[in-house]
Formats: C-alpha cells, structure tokens, sequence
C-alpha cells in the first residue's frame, strides 16, 4: 500500500502553483472530488473546512483536487467559505497518477469522470485509501481515522 506520490504542479483557486515534491515530509489528505459547486461536492468540501482546525491541530494539509479550472476554485471558495486549498487538475494529471479517473454511471448512462476517493500520505508515501466514497460524514471518517493511527503509535 505505500506506494509513493507522483511529482505533478498544479495551481490552486488564487493561482499559487503546487509541487508534490514539496509535501514529502508532510501529513497531507488529499481528497479527489468531481465538480466544484454540485451538491455532493459542496457537502465534502464543507465538512472538511469545517473539521480543517482539527486537521491543522494534528500538523495534517487538506487538500481538494478536481478537473475545474482555478478560476471555478476560487468562485466555488467564495460562494461556501472553504478554507481548504483546491487544486485545479485540467490535464488530469494527478488524478490519473492516483487511478481516480474511469467509468462512471448515472441515469443508466455510463461516462468518464473523476470517482469521489481520498488518500493519506505521510511523507511522501501513501498509506490509506478511501475508493468511491459518500461525501455525507467523509471528512469526520479521515479525521478518526488519523486520531486512532496516531492513539496507536502511527506518525
């Protein structure tokens, strides 16, 4: 399971690029969400800027990564109040790296879309994932998730 973070830059909502590279000796969450402003995205992106003291309490980042453009971070910070840095991945280039990217349906209609998953990564390295997820209580998961790794002797 700890596989190690691709290098990628990608910018956030005010246009401040991101290298991967420099979050190798943090404790960052990354969370890959499909569209800003919809209605389970805006539920997960709450909830984690609402949990994001107690993220930041522990020494861990949170970040959001979608397709949108930085323009629709911003917009979509603005218009709910989230703290939390969003990414814009237009390329998909991060979120293929981490296989977030595939077949989707809704409506009976099958497409190509980002599928909702979160990751831990300590120091540079993978070590849980959370595939297809409800947005409904996610954040509250990952946080209790970290406070029983580190009750248990984890980083």
């Amino acid at each position: 399971m700890e596989k190690g973070i691709p290098e990628v830059v990608l910018e956030d909502g005010e246009g401040k690029r991101w290298n991967t590279k420099n979050l190798a000796h943090k404790t960052v969450v990354v969370y890959f969400y499909p569209k800003d402003d919809t209605p389970g995205c805006t539920v997960e992106a709450k909830e984690f800027t609402e949990l994001l003291p107690e993220f930041e309490k522990m020494g861990v980042l949170v970040v959001g990564v979608s397709p949108d453009s930085c323009q629709s971070h911003q917009k979509f910070a603005l218009k709910h109040n989230l703290k939390v840095t969003l990414l814009s991945d237009p390329e998909k280039k991060l979120i293929k790296a981490f296989g977030v990217w595939g077949k989707k349906r809704m409506y009976g209609k099958e497409y190509e879309g980002v599928i909702r998953s979160t990751f831990l990564i300590e120091n540079g390295k993978i070590v849980k994932e959370w595939r297809a997820v409800s947005p409904k209580g996610h954040a509250k998961e990952v946080l209790e998730y970290i406070k029983s790794r580190r009750n248990k002797g984890g980083k």
